[in-house]
């Protein structure tokens, strides 16, 4: 699956989860998702927990994730 396929999974509509970015329009925050993961679960963990999800949908997270910190590094101050 292409980036822009990946990327397309993740919805932003103020009506959804007041406007965080979500899965396909679903109220699975995508922030909520990374952390499962961050926590130690497992993306299978994840897809039996929440059967509408797809694998997919786990790699969008991490897409959008890696985007939004490159997109946000520039400006982040070196501690």
């Amino acid at each position: 699956m292409s980036e822009n396929e990946l990327l397309s999974r993740i919805t932003i509509d103020p009506e959804i989860c007041h406007g965080k970015p979500c899965i396909r329009g679903l109220r699975y925050p995508v922030v909520a998702l990374l952390e499962y993961l961050a926590g130690g679960d497992t993306k299978d963990d994840i897809l039996a927990e929440f059967p509408d999800l797809e694998p997919a949908d786990i790699q969008a997270c991490l897409m959008f994730a890696a985007k939004s910190l490159r997109a946000r590094s520039v400006h982040l101050a070196v501690a």
